[in-house]
C-alpha cells in the first residue's frame, strides 16, 4: 500500500457540479499521493451519485449519519481522523486546486520540518458582477501582501495578530496542515459555525509555525452575494460571528497569556495599518 502524502477532505452540500470540478482539480495532482474524502452533508445522500461516477479508488463518500444543519467544521471534523495522509487539505466543495500545487506544498514541508502551518494566495472567480470579482481581487492581493510583509518578520507571532486583529489573510481551502499537528488540536471547534477556520488555523500558526507560499494555490469561487463580503448579515450571523470571536480570543489568553494576546491586538492595530 502507497504511502499518502495528502488527506483532501471536501464537505459537501448539494452542489454536485461544483463538486465534481473540485474532485477532479485534485485528481490531476502529479508528484503527491492523495486521497479524497467527501463528506456529504445533505440528508438526501446527493453527493453519493457524484462520487460514484467518478470511479476512482482514492475517492470516498462518507454520510453525515445527522447532518449539521450548517456547521461545516463538524462535518470536516468527521472527515479527516479517517484519513492517512501526512498533511490534510480542506477543500471547500466549489472551490479548484491549480495544477502542481500540491507537489509544490509537499516541497515546502519538506524543507520547513518544523512547520505546521502552509498556505498560499488566492485567486478568486465566479459568476458575479465584474465589479464585485474586482473587489475580491483587490481584497485578496492585499491579503498576499500582508501575508509576505509576515514572512519578513519570520515570526509565527505576527501572522496570528494579522489574522485575528486585522485582516483575514486566507480562506479555508488555501491552506495544509500537518496531521500530526492537527491531531495535537483535537481539528476544528464544533461549536463554531462562522470564524470556525480563523480559529483552528490561528491555533496552528501559533503552535507549530507557518509558511506562506508566493504563488496561486487556490482558485476561490465567489457567490453572489460575496460569502465573505455579504453587504449585509443577518442577526444570527452577527451573533455567531461574536460567540466565534468571543471563544476564540478566550482560548488564545488562557493558552499563551492576557499579555501576549493583547501586545498582539496592540502591535496588529499599530503596524498593518501601514501596509
Amino acid at each position: 500500500m502507497k504511502a499518502i502524502d495528502f488527506t483532501v477532505v471536501v464537505p459537501t452540500f448539494r452542489r454536485p457540479d461544483q463538486l465534481r470540478e473540485a474532485i477532479s482539480s485534485v485528481l490531476g495532482q502529479r508528484e503527491a499521493e492523495i486521497e479524497i474524502i467527501v463528506v456529504d452533508d445533505s440528508p438526501e445522500r446527493s453527493a453519493e451519485a457524484v462520487v460514484a461516477s467518478v470511479g476512482d479508488a482514492r475517492v470516498t463518500y462518507l454520510a453525515n449519519p445527522k447532518p449539521s444543519g450548517g456547521f461545516p467544521s463538524a462535518v470536516r471534523n468527521l472527515g479527516w481522523p479517517i484519513g492517512r495522509g501526512d498533511f490534510v487539505h480542506f477543500l471547500d466543495d466549489d472551490d479548484i486546486i491549480p495544477p502542481g500545487h500540491y507537489a509544490t506544498v509537499k516541497e515546502a514541508f519538506a524543507k520547513n520540518p518544523n512547520v505546521g502551518v502552509v498556505f498560499s494566495r488566492i485567486d478568486p472567480f465566479g459568476d458575479c458582477s465584474p465589479s464585485q470579482l474586482q473587489h475580491e481581487k483587490r481584497y485578496f492581493n492585499r491579503a498576499a501582501r500582508l501575508a509576505m510583509f509576515c514572512e519578513r518578520f519570520r515570526s509565527r507571532r505576527v501572522f496570528v495578530a494579522c489574522l485575528m486583529f486585522h485582516w483575514a489573510l486566507l480562506v479555508c481551502s488555501a491552506v495544509m496542515l500537518r496531521r500530526r499537528c492537527l491531531e495535537q488540536l483535537g481539528g476544528f471547534d464544533a461549536q463554531l459555525r462562522l470564524r470556525e477556520d480563523i480559529d483552528l488555523y490561528a491555533r496552528a500558526m501559533r503552535q507549530f509555525d507557518v509558511c506562506f507560499l508566493d504563488r496561486v494555490g487556490l482558485k476561490y469561487r465567489i457567490g453572489n452575494p460575496s460569502l465573505m463580503h455579504a453587504p449585509e448579515l443577518t442577526q444570527l450571523d452577527l451573533d455567531d460571528l461574536h460567540v466565534a470571536q468571543h471563544l476564540t480570543n478566550a482560548r488564545y489568553k488562557s493558552t499563551w497569556g492576557s499579555f501576549e494576546f493583547y501586545a498582539l491586538k496592540l502591535f496588529a492595530r499599530a503596524i498593518f495599518i501601514f501596509v
